[in-house]
């Protein structure tokens, strides 16, 4: 296991260039052109630490419990035919993220890495009908000893770039940060039918934290 997943600070590493690049800008336009040219570079600096900052959760301690990988808006929730991992029929929960939305991913369940999928794609808003199948994604599938599940991480029209901090083989504790979405994006997690649901469309989730479904 990466002891530094486990341990990220609150402002994730990958936002410094984002943070330090208009602070420096604002450092150089009050120098040579005035303090209103500060503002908007200033204010740029703030939205990037806000986006890419790294909320403490109190995880739920029954290993039963699957929580969301991702905060924001629960966007559907469906049976359909997942072929690239559990290969079966399952349930497929979708999660919108917006760009005010933390956009740090963490585990469902505790488990082990043994599926790993990077798909390049294209660049549609994550909200609409289709991208999980055209969007640049990236797929871990999570073993553990209740049940097997497939978290997917989708870039949209603004995320650029997926971040992943772990890989094959590793161990996944309940709610380990294991990567982020460089702006808006979506997420979806594909159970087997032993498993509960326990959300619905629209409600609101927050990563490591919200219950989305229970193992019976």
């Amino acid at each position: 296991m990466k002891s530094d997943v486990l341990n990220k600070p609150y402002i994730v590493e990958d936002g410094y260039p984002f943070i330090i690049v208009p602070l420096l800008l604002a450092v150089a336009a009050g120098y040579f052109i005035n303090a209103y040219a500060v503002v908007p570079l200033l204010l740029l600096a703030a939205y990037f630490t806000y986006f890419f900052r790294n909320p403490s959760r109190t995880m739920p301690t029954d290993d039963h419990l699957l929580v969301s990988p991702a905060d924001g808006t629960v966007v559907g929730v469906e049976e359909v035919e997942e072929d690239a991992y559990l290969n079966q029929k399952c349930w497929k929960i979708i999660i919108f993220l917006s760009i005010f939305d933390a956009h740090v991913n963490r585990a469902p369940l505790p488990g082990t890495i043994d599926f790993q999928q990077y798909t390049c794609g294209r660049f549609r808003p994550a909200y609409k009908e289709g991208v999980g199948y055209e969007n640049e994604r990236y797929s871990i599938g999570i073993h553990s000893a209740h049940t097997d599940i497939l978290v997917t991480i989708i870039a949209g029209i603004l995320a650029r770039r997926i971040v992943s901090w772990v890989t094959l083989g590793d161990e996944l504790q309940h709610g380990q940060l294991y990567g982020m979405i460089k702006f808006g994006s979506c997420a979806e997690i594909y159970v087997r039918d032993n498993v509960e649901i326990t959300v619905k469309k629209g409600q609101k989730v927050r990563a490591g934290k919200s219950v989305i479904g229970r193992i019976v």
